[in-house]
């Protein structure tokens, strides 16, 4: 189920990530640092049915699939924790 953080809406920003992924616990924080709203799943915490759905979302940004993936106004995707990439299209 997708969890919304506060936060300043420059884009609509939807991560997909996994709870014990260190990387992704790196992109949470940046785009907290960064102030900015977004929506997040934590893909391992879903159901079933929910993480295929979930899964079938990522596989259409990247196809060899991979944890965090940022999709940004339905339009582009930030692959892995990519700090310069996130603060240029984000920031």
């Amino acid at each position: 189920m997708k969890k919304h953080v506060d936060g300043k809406d420059k884009a609509k920003i939807m991560l997909y990530a996994l709870s014990t992924c260190v990387w992704c616990k790196k992109t949470k924080n940046l785009l907290n640092d960064l102030g900015l709203a977004y929506d997040f799943e934590d893909v391992d915490l879903l159901d079933e049915k929910d993480q295929g759905r979930a899964v079938k979302e990522i596989e259409k940004w990247n196809s060899s699939g991979g944890f965090p993936l940022i999709v940004v106004n339905n339009e582009r995707c930030i692959k892995g924790f990519n700090e310069e990439e996130i603060r240029k299209t984000l920031g």
